[in-house]
């Protein structure tokens, strides 16, 4: 079982992902801006998190960057979980200090598996 930090603005994703890692058993931790997921990272300290692109205020390219550029969350590997799926947006993400990146909607077995194999990674 991990912590795993969701953020996305989407109340129907939030609860679609939070469903898929509660079934897995995973703690489930949720923010629905860059900004708080951020706060909550730096606070809670969650093994994964899994980061929307699009949303207000700050995106989750910028909270990505912000994230790896801090020194108590620079190890925490963040997922993308977005509806952008141009290999631009994919390569971008990736620079910005992300693992993965998988696009919505986000099939329960590959999410999971990805969730998995990074555990694996971190150990």
């Amino acid at each position: 079982m991990a912590r795993i930090l969701i953020v996305d603005d989407s109340e129907v994703q939030l609860f679609a992902l939070r469903k898929i890692l509660a079934a897995a058993e995973h703690e489930v931790i949720a923010a629905d801006n860059g900004a708080e997921g951020v706060e909550l990272a730096i606070s809670q300290q969650p093994d994964v998190i899994l980061m929307d692109v699009v949303m207000p205020g700050m995106s989750g390219f910028q909270a990505t960057r912000k994230l790896a550029r801090h020194g108590n969350t620079a190890n925490i590997p963040v997922i993308f979980v977005t509806t952008k799926d141009q290999e631009t947006d994919r390569i971008w993400g990736m620079r910005q200090g992300a693992v993965d990146y998988i696009t919505k909607p986000a099939e329960p077995k590959h999410l999971l598996a990805t969730i998995e194999r990074i555990l694996e990674q971190q150990q």
